[in-house]
């Protein structure tokens, strides 16, 4: 027998928001560095997990969901998404069992199949369905486009995640190991921070917060074992500004108790939280601080 070929590449989730992208990359990663929450486009960054196996390395980019942009902000999150699929080996297009293909799905399908990529189907959510209507729904994807598996899992069960690594890393090029065994992703510390509290600041808030909500980490100062860690919550008008602090403050501490007890999961140590939030006006529209809160 020949040596085993070593694979290594890029794959990513694409779909329509809250197709069920971020909770799959945490699945296959196995700790949560996307972050999730049941609101649509709360993903922002490029994150990337790793995932390490004897034969292969398979790089996940988390991208946000594609939209039709209605602001400026919305417009870089697209032109993230397109630049981010443009570099990747594999594209996984995640279509929930449960609901039927939209245009959305179609649209992004479209957007897709021109790529170099190889075009993988995962057919998400499949705890919520029979046998029969998944069966139904597998169908319909798999005429959706050419694509190279058409793959049914749940992420919340974890039913078929093993089979979707293997299908996801047999389509990556022949290529040496791209990143250092230890590393699970190269978002550095901060930003997975800012996620962190910006997931928690979303908990519970009607939804006409989610977008309007932006975390900066001003600055992490370690101490022994303690890591102090200072943090602006920026919202663009002041009523946003009583809903997130919560009559008496309460609702921002709880998501001061929240964020603090994810942020020293993921540093594996305790942490000093502190919390403001600010009002930085319509900053979704205004290119110098869409620069200065990471866009």
């Amino acid at each position: 027998m020949g040596a085993v070929t070593y694979r290594a590449g890029f794959a990513c989730f694409v779909g329509r928001p809250n197709a069920g992208k971020s909770t799959l990359t945490n699945a296959i990663v196995g700790q949560k560095i996307a972050i999730t929450s049941n609101r649509p486009q709360t993903t922002r960054h490029v994150v990337r997990g790793v995932l390490h196996q004897p034969d292969s390395q398979l790089v996940l980019l988390d991208t946000p969901g594609l939209h039709r942009p209605r602001t400026l902000l919305g417009q870089r999150l697209n032109d993230l998404v397109r630049e981010a699929w443009s570099e990747v080996d594999v594209i996984g297009l995640c279509i929930p069992a449960d609901e039927e293909i939209g245009r959305g799905d179609r649209f992004i399908t479209g957007e897709i199949a021109g790529l170099k990529a190889t075009l993988v189907a995962v057919v998400t959510k499949t705890d919520l369905v029979s046998k029969k209507d998944l069966t139904q729904q597998l169908v319909e994807v798999s005429q959706l486009a050419d694509f190279a598996d058409v793959v049914p899992v749940s992420a919340v069960s974890g039913h078929q995640i093993d089979e979707l690594v293997s299908v996801l890393s047999g389509h990556l090029p022949e290529s040496p190991q791209l990143y250092p065994d230890d590393m699970l992703t190269d978002e550095p510390e901060q930003v997975l921070i800012a996620e962190l509290i910006r997931e928690a600041a979303l908990e519970g808030v009607r939804d006409e917060l989610p977008h309007s909500i932006a975390v900066l980490v001003e600055e992490m100062i370690p101490e022994g074992d303690l890591t102090k860690i200072y943090a602006d919550v920026y919202v663009e008008r002041s009523s946003q500004k009583a809903i997130v602090i919560g009559a008496g403050g309460s609702r921002l501490k709880q998501v001061g108790t929240q964020a603090r007890g994810a942020i020293e999961e993921l540093l594996g140590g305790r942490v000093y939280l502190d919390l403001h939030v600010r009002v930085a006006k319509d900053w979704q529209r205004d290119p110098k601080q869409l620069r200065r809160l990471g866009f």
